[in-house]
């Protein structure tokens, strides 16, 4: 397996030694530069591009939503943003700007490390903490979300998804095959015209749609 290239953009030099240092030492990951703020993650991505961006949110010059919406029109990479507890508006901002996850920074290292994996490999991932908060704020499926023109099934799958399982997880759960799973997912992102799990799974919980 190739290394899976990451750029560190968050303004706390803490943040950024730590991410560092939990990647570093591992195979799977090669961090090919850090960055206090949008703007330089942006300029040494353009130098070489990374697979995934860890984005920090609040960040001066240019912050991670403003750097995200440029990294995604450009296609310069996949960004898993990093967030905290009291971040929800900023979250729901960060939605129109095209990131493919949301990450709680209070993580573990082995967590780090997998939603990093997930993204990489193309499925959207939320913390069930944040799509809760989300839910919360905004009013869940407040008229928003209409189940008619679903089926059973197909309600299950957007369930589960908006629960934060995987694919093998939602196949294991319903004794279908993940490739069942992913055609359910795509037609369902298709009819919605969403673009990935993520957006789906506020659309659910929140009623409101994000592409």
């Amino acid at each position: 397996m190739e290394k899976i290239k990451v750029i560190i953009a968050d303004d706390s030099d803490f943040v950024r030694g730590g991410m560092k240092i939990i990647l570093d030492v591992d195979e799977d990951f090669e961090v090919i530069g850090c960055a206090a703020n949008g703007k330089d993650a942006i300029e040494i991505a353009k130098k070489t591009p990374p697979d995934v961006f860890l984005m920090d949110i609040q960040m001066p010059e240019m912050d991670g939503i403003e750097a995200t919406k440029y990294i995604v029109e450009n296609n310069l990479g996949k960004v898993l943003i990093l967030t905290t507890f009291d971040d929800d508006e900023l979250v729901q901002n960060a939605l129109h700007s095209g990131a493919k996850g949301y990450l709680i920074k209070n993580h573990t290292p082995e967590h780090l490390k997998q939603m990093i994996k997930s993204v990489y490999n193309g499925t959207g991932v939320m913390e069930e903490t944040i799509l809760e908060n989300l839910a919360k704020n905004t009013g869940v499926r407040s008229g928003g979300f209409c189940e008619e023109g679903y089926t059973l099934r197909e309600l299950d799958i957007i369930k589960a998804v908006a629960e934060g399982l995987s694919n093998k997880e939602i196949a294991n759960r319903l004794f279908i095959t993940e490739g069942t799973v992913k055609n359910y997912i795509t037609s369902i992102l298709a009819k919605e015209n969403l673009s990935h799990r993520t957006a789906l799974a506020v659309y659910y919980l929140t009623g409101k749609k994000q592409k």
